[in-house]
């Protein structure tokens, strides 16, 4: 039976090779996997001139992002597991064989056999920096057991909570929640103060994940201790015993025929809650990321952000001060977008109104995209500028501002937005195309968002003006601009859900003449 699964195995691995055009994308993502398997190979192999402490980051930190990896891939990737334990409840296997035999045909794939190759790699290194030979061997080999228990577990769980056929924005969700850590953390490691040598801070990460289940097994041929030896068995034991119990799980119940409830081509409303808010919140989503007046808005900010350095520098102000300046103002306009949101969407306005949709539940529901972009793009802005400055320590208090200035700007938009809406370019027609304003009301909700913003964030800017030179003010920036800023949006959510129930014949009126 296990060769029948392993002859299996082998033929779907070969299988798109053979399919036409399947075959020319999986043999470039072949050759490309191919490729970087053998710079890193080379790159391992490189480092047996480098200090011991060199090896031991690259190694753990590389094998701790591998493991991750195979953790995640399979909440994000999705797609059908040729080796799903419920495609073999024909056969008549118990639990401990059939376990035992994907988990083994498992190791026979192309991620797989990339991860032994470094694996053996590592080995190598460590045996060649005088390692025994039998930590540097359990140790790869604890790495990669870790790591293909872990395809396997998470694969399963993924299967049963999540939707088999992952729908894009739900991966969207997934990379974007990727990208807001992995750039903060590059930008880390970037900033630090390297001289020749490692800088404490990274060794003192890498020792706590030596001691973690990510990087027990790829730190044991250079810890050498029991400790990691432990952890890392023991993380492999807790993967069996879970891999066996969910493969039980499988084979001793039968799943409940269930109705299709339409999470296909639903979009963000098969993602977001089945409530109120959540179904204003998908249809936001979907006209954020669609209606190209939002897109035009987006894509906007950054260049006026950027643009606002140019004068700073032609005056002579200092580039490591002017790099400072684009986040915040990004937040600010970010924060301010939403001013007007219930003119853009104004043809859904009447079905609000007409199913009794709560206020909170609409201006609640409108922020979530707004949300969604800014606390992407900020994440990636903040430590970027950060580290152009040349100084780590001016992340937190930029956080705070950065916060400040987002959050509250969403409170008062949520407020704007539902007493004084205004015309806007209808949907379909030209972003820059402005219709005509009979009044100055919209143009002074506008710039009294953008005002007050500024007014409300300015004790965030003076803290962090002070945080340069004392260091006692870095939390109080950092913390006092978050406090600032969730203060005012829970405030404006509040008045703006009050004015959207209270005004709501008016905005059904003002709705029809835009």
């Amino acid at each position: 039976m296990a060769a029948r699964i392993l002859q299996l195995r082998l033929a779907l691995l070969l299988a798109p090779l053979r399919a036409g055009g399947r075959a020319v994308r999986a043999g470039a993502g072949v050759v490309l996997l191919a490729a970087a398997v053998a710079v890193g190979c080379w790159g391992l192999l490189t480092l047996h001139s480098a200090g011991v402490d060199a090896a031991a980051v690259v190694t753990v930190l590389g094998g701790s992002a591998l493991t991750l990896g195979f953790m995640a891939a399979p909440l994000i990737v999705g797609g059908s597991d040729p080796l799903d334990p419920r495609a073999f409840r024909a056969f008549a296997m118990g639990s401990g064989p059939l376990s035992a035999t994907l988990a083994l045909v498992g190791l026979v794939s192309v991620p797989l056999l990339a991860l032994i190759a470094l694996a053996v790699c590592v080995a190598v290194l460590w045996t060649q920096r005088g390692a025994p030979t039998g930590f540097a061997v359990t140790g790869a080999v604890l790495g990669v057991v870790t790591c293909a228990l872990s395809a396997r577990v998470f694969g399963a769980v993924a299967t049963a909570v999540l939707a088999p056929r992952r729908s894009r924005e739900l991966t969207g969700l997934f990379l974007v929640a990727v990208l807001v850590v992995v750039v903060p953390a590059g930008t880390f490691f970037a900033s630090l103060h390297w001289d020749q040598h490692i800088p404490a801070p990274l060794l003192r990460a890498v020792e706590i994940l030596a001691r973690t289940p990510l990087g027990a097994g790829w730190a044991l041929a250079w810890r050498q201790d029991a400790a990691s030896l432990a952890v890392a068995a023991a993380t492999v034991i807790v993967l069996a015993g879970l891999w066996w119990a969910l493969v039980d799980r499988v084979m001793r119940t039968s799943e409940r025929p269930v109705a299709a409830q339409g999470s296909g081509g639903l979009g963000w409303f098969a993602i977001t809650p089945a409530t109120p808010g959540g179904a204003v919140a998908a249809r936001s989503l979907a006209y954020w990321l669609a209606d190209r007046r939002y897109l035009v808005n987006l894509v906007v900010i950054p260049f006026a952000a950027a643009a606002a350095m140019v004068p700073l520098l032609v005056v002579g102000v200092p580039f490591h001060w002017v790099i400072l300046v684009p986040a915040p103002l990004m937040a600010l306009f970010l924060g301010w977008l939403p001013h007007n949101d219930l003119a853009y969407d104004s043809t859904a306005v009447w079905l609000h109104l007409a199913t009794g949709v709560r206020g909170i539940s609409d201006r609640a529901g409108r922020l979530v995209p707004v949300l969604v972009i800014g606390i992407a793009a900020l994440a990636i802005a903040v430590p970027v500028t950060a580290s152009l400055h040349g100084d780590a320590a001016m992340a937190p208090p930029m956080i705070g501002v950065c916060a400040s200035l987002f959050l509250s700007g969403l409170g008062l938009s949520s407020i704007a937005s539902a007493a004084t809406p205004s015309a806007v370019t209808p949907p379909g027609e030209s972003p820059f195309r402005q219709p005509e304003r009979t009044g100055a009301a919209g143009a002074v909700a506008q710039g009294s968002v953008l005002l007050a913003s500024l007014a409300l964030s300015v004790p965030a800017v003076w803290w962090t003006w002070l945080s340069i030179d004392d260091e006692r003010y870095v939390g109080v920036a950092l913390w006092g601009g978050l406090g600032i800023g969730l203060v005012v949006l829970a405030l404006g959510l509040t008045v703006g859900s009050l004015v959207f129930e209270r005004r709501g014949t008016r905005l059904l009126e003002l709705a029809e003449s835009f």
